[in-house]
């Protein structure tokens, strides 16, 4: 296969659907050998922060001169971002040819394999192939039924922040969703938990006791915010002072504590991660479309805050940059998340609302979206195309701030570049 025949390849399975369940995994990683069990993990799940953190310990593992992997899910540029080596796409070669072995093993399925199977099984294969020292590794969606939880007891057990999302299928409840994302945790494993939500704790807690598994929370009261301005910020956890984190979003600075806690736990295993490794990894850590500054003069960022604990961290992030200011926020939303509750949130700082339509089948349409927004008091303005409603927005003196669906942020970026190669403004 080429390339272009790979990525059409895996996208022909999307209309199967996302089906939780790990028996077409299994199979198809038995078929190729079970290619997992040759690397250790460091399995991440929860609501949000899942991404950043799984960026800043892949930055810091690399740092300190491992072969790293790292699988994140959904990509915002290019397909290759899902599978990444020291913190590099795959090859667009590498992954054709990944695809060409895997495909005939696939369509020999009885009960074939999702998009997203395929996309796990290809990726363990590609890292074990590379002789990876560490993979980290993001869940897709839950813990205890995704395709990333065929593998055995990992290194480290990572919860992040627990929260309302994906309720048709994990549940309404925080406890239920806490139950979902528990499930990465395995016999006799080492669990580190972000700790902000008190229902969803007991439920963590049982979870460890039932797999005699060590749980560490993070210690929230020893942190303390420091200097920051639109390229970074600084933190001291614990032993730690002036920690100095290229990531701007405030919630970043509660990821990168939970960052610092998972080296610990590494360094216990026998994982050598210097001081050094640690501080370059913070500081060097980007990650694609949270509160990711995009242009300075005047301010346009693109933010992934596709759920209303996202939003507000964004909300957060933005009053504590402009403290008296408000945006322009160009939105689009995908139709099963909590779109009012969202809305909300962001009316304290808006403006006026500019809506598209993400490029996917779960999108709520821009003009739904307008008159959800004006029927909460709020102006808005629905767009055809991303472009458009950026051309229109990024216009003038105030802040500019892209928010929703990580689907969106691809088309944020493209069509950022587009007006900027126009001479709009000075890039």
């Amino acid at each position: 296969m080429t390339y272009q025949e790979a990525i059409a390849y895996i996208h022909s399975m999307y209309w199967r659907g996302s089906k939780l369940g790990l028996s077409r995994t299994v199979e198809l990683c038995n078929l190729l050998g079970n290619p997992q069990k040759q690397l250790k993990f460091i399995h991440v799940a929860g609501t949000n922060g899942k991404g950043s953190t799984c960026a800043m310990l892949s930055r810091i593992l690399c740092a300190a001169g491992y072969k790293t992997g790292l699988f994140v899910s959904p990509y915002v540029d290019r397909f290759n971002e899902r599978i990444q080596l020291n913190n590099t796409p795959i090859p667009d070669d590498d992954l054709a040819g990944i695809v060409t072995e895997i495909a005939p093993v696939v369509d020999s399925m009885e009960n074939p394999a999702t998009e997203f199977e395929v996309i796990t099984a290809a990726a363990f294969l590609y890292y074990a192939r590379q002789n990876c020292d560490y993979v980290v590794l993001e869940v897709g969606l839950g813990g205890e039924l995704d395709s990333t939880n065929v593998i055995d007891t990992p290194l480290l057990a990572v919860i992040t922040a627990i929260d309302f999302d994906h309720m048709h299928i994990l549940g309404d409840t925080i406890p239920e969703i806490a139950s979902a994302k528990a499930g990465i945790i395995k016999d006799n494993g080492t669990v580190l938990f972000y700790g902000e939500h008190k229902d969803a704790l007991p439920v963590i807690r049982t979870a460890c006791k039932k797999h005699h598994a060590a749980l560490h929370i993070v210690d929230r009261s020893t942190l303390k915010e420091g200097a920051y301005d639109l390229h970074g910020q600084t933190f001291s956890y614990k032993d730690y002072t002036d920690l100095r984190l290229g990531l701007l979003g405030k919630y970043q600075m509660y990821n990168a504590a939970t960052v610092v806690d998972a080296v610990q736990l590494l360094r216990e295993k026998g994982v050598t991660i210097s001081d050094e490794a640690l501080r370059i990894g913070l500081k060097d850590t980007v990650w694609p479309a949270r509160f990711e500054l995009l242009r300075e003069d005047p301010p346009f960022f693109v933010d992934g805050g596709h759920n209303p604990h996202g939003v507000r961290g964004t909300v957060e992030t933005f009053r504590r940059l402009f403290p008296d200011q408000k945006a322009k926020i160009v939105m689009g939303m995908m139709r099963d998340k909590d779109v009012s509750q969202s809305i909300g949130l962001l009316l304290p700082i808006a403006s006026r609302f500019f809506t598209v339509t993400p490029d996917n089948p779960r999108a709520m349409p821009a003009g739904e979206l307008a008159a959800l927004i004006e029927e909460a008091g709020a102006q808005a303005t629905a767009f055809n195309t991303v472009y458009d409603a950026i051309e229109t927005a990024a216009r003038g003196t105030e802040p500019t701030l892209a928010v929703g669906s990580l689907y969106m942020a691809g088309e944020v970026h493209e069509a950022f570049r587009k007006w900027m190669r126009r001479g709009h403004f000075d890039a």
